[in-house]
């Protein structure tokens, strides 16, 4: 029986540190490139470095995010960046777009990969296919029911569930109504979170929902 663990979302060095010290298992945290959580604070390069030590001398793990959909131009600096990663130790990377699981797997077969909940897992045809891509864990989806998370969790790959924060209106980040609004992709990491705000709903100029 896989051991329970508890991760905690870390935006800063300080925040790392006092998750540590409240006891947490591990960490998950962000770059200054390819992050989902676009306006945090995030670390930079020397800073993961010094938090993946931190971590480790405690016997703690630390995650690092690359899960936005990443474009081609984007390719040369995205596989500079895993390098660095892979370079200073982190435990897992937690990754959204299946091109970064193909990189990655085609350099570092060790490197242990997560699957984002921007992947929208909440089945075992999804769990199938990321098995066979050799990732090891999977961020279900926010919107699982406890019934399939229990199920899932008998389908040979760690499960991880969010069991604090934001619920994602739109099917854990899968939604093309930032950009389309304001040009803010979800899927970049820059959601300005439309779906939070009031709206009517009109039909044929008759208010149905205020």
């Amino acid at each position: 029986m896989i051991k329970p663990e508890l991760l905690a979302p870390a935006g800063d060095l300080s925040t790392l540190k006092v998750a540590i010290q409240a006891g947490a298992d591990a960490v998950y945290i962000g770059g200054k490139s390819f992050g989902a959580r676009y306006f945090a604070t995030n670390f930079s390069n020397e800073e993961l470095e010094e938090a993946v030590c931190y971590a480790h001398k405690r016997n703690k793990k630390v995650y690092v995010t690359v899960n936005t959909i990443i474009f081609q131009d984007e390719i040369n600096e995205l596989k500079e960046y895993i390098d660095y990663l892979y370079n200073i130790n982190v435990d897992a990377i937690i990754v959204q777009d299946l091109a970064v699981i193909s990189i990655v797997r085609e350099k570092y077969p060790d490197f242990e990969i997560h699957a984002s909940t921007q992947m929208n897992i909440f089945d075992i045809n999804g769990i199938e296919k990321l098995k066979k891509l050799g990732v090891k864990r999977v961020v279900l989806a926010r919107e699982t029911s406890i019934d399939d998370i229990k199920k899932l969790s008998n389908e040979g790959l760690e499960i991880e569930v969010f069991v604090h924060g934001a619920l994602c209106f739109s099917c854990s980040g899968n939604c093309l109504m930032s950009y389309s609004i304001g040009q803010r992709s979800g899927n970049r990491g820059k959601c300005a979170q439309p779906c939070r705000k009031t709206y009517s709903l009109y039909e044929n100029n008759k208010l149905v929902v205020n």
